[in-house]
């Protein structure tokens, strides 16, 4: 389990920022590699990540669903569930988001395995934190 926390500045209200946080369609698209496949319910999306470890590229496939979300407190949780495209690991996380007037959190909760998994805890945290902080520069923006 790899376990990262991350700040972000909001670009916009916080209000306009949570909105943007609970739109699928525009969140996903902030993590690099990542895009929507189809929206499965208000709430949820079938996604894809292509991800680079080293000499690897591998591409997981899966749901991510908002499983939380407290309105008035600007509160949310995510569950990402997903599998590697023609392996045998998995990636799957748990994803905390609090905005705030001075800006917001973000606490990843992460369980990689198969090959991923294979490139050592080090690596795998290091690539991750790499994502999470683009994608928490890229909140800002949206």
């Amino acid at each position: 389990m790899v376990e990262l926390d991350h700040p972000f500045a909001i670009g916009s209200s916080v209000d306009e920022t949570w909105a943007a946080i609970l739109d699928l369609d525009r969140l996903i698209p902030c993590v690099t590699g990542g895009r929507v496949i189809e929206r499965t319910a208000p709430d949820a999306a079938k996604a894809e990540i292509k991800v680079r470890m080293g000499s690897m590229a591998m591409t997981f496939t899966g749901a991510v669903e908002v499983v939380e979300h407290d309105d008035a407190n600007h509160h949310a949780v995510m569950r990402v569930k997903s599998r590697e495209a023609g392996g045998q690991g998995h990636a799957n996380a748990t994803v905390d988001f609090r905005v705030a007037p001075e800006g917001g959190t973000i606490h990843t909760a992460a369980q990689i395995t198969g090959k991923a998994a294979s490139m050592g805890e080090g690596v795998v945290g290091g690539v991750l934190d790499g994502l999470i902080t683009e994608f928490a520069a890229k909140l800002a923006t949206i």
